[in-house]
């Protein structure tokens, strides 16, 4: 068995998270499986606080201080790809209305 923290950190993710097989995982090279895991990690960090809205995020930080830190960097990393994507909308203001 693998004494270094790759099957915890790398290996079982694939098999739990991506349903791949021990043969793909071994026949795929690490750099892919190492991409692999950052765009499942930005997927969950996209992902984690879908459904809540900020009075919910301020009812669970009361018990939780730490939460607030993680959902503002689930707004920040949405942000960043909705306006890479173009859906952003930007918010319209008197000014830019004149």
């Amino acid at each position: 068995m693998i004494t270094s923290p790759d099957a915890v950190y790398l290996i079982i993710p694939c098999i739990k998270e991506l349903g791949m097989s021990w043969t793909e995982i071994k026949n795929t090279p690490r750099y892919e499986l190492n991409g692999l895991m950052g765009a499942l990690n930005n997927y969950n960090i996209m992902h984690q606080y879908d459904g809540y809205d900020s009075e919910d995020i301020n009812q669970m930080a009361k018990d939780k201080p730490a939460l607030r830190s993680d959902y503002n960097k689930y707004l920040e990393m949405n942000a960043v790809y909705k306006e890479r994507s173009g859906t952003r909308k930007e918010k319209l203001t008197f000014k830019g209305l004149i």
